[in-house]
């Protein structure tokens, strides 16, 4: 089940690393970091909120695509 983010990228342009994004969205630096490597599919909470973080819909940062 590949699903594609923009984490990375969105985290960047705000300025903010690792550390500082788990705390805006209640998550640790860990968990941001293993969803920017694609190893973590976040919950629905979880990606609702990064997008909201980032002000973009939660399609701009994450993308399913079937095998």
């Amino acid at each position: 089940m590949p699903l594609y983010n923009k984490l990375s990228e969105y985290r960047k342009k705000l300025g903010l690393n690792q550390q500082q994004m788990g705390a805006l969205v209640g998550a640790s630096r860990q968990t941001i970091s293993l969803i920017e490597r694609g190893d973590y599919s976040p919950s629905v909470t979880l990606a609702l909120k990064i997008a909201k973080v980032c002000k973009v819909n939660v399609e701009d940062i994450f993308n399913y695509e079937e095998d």
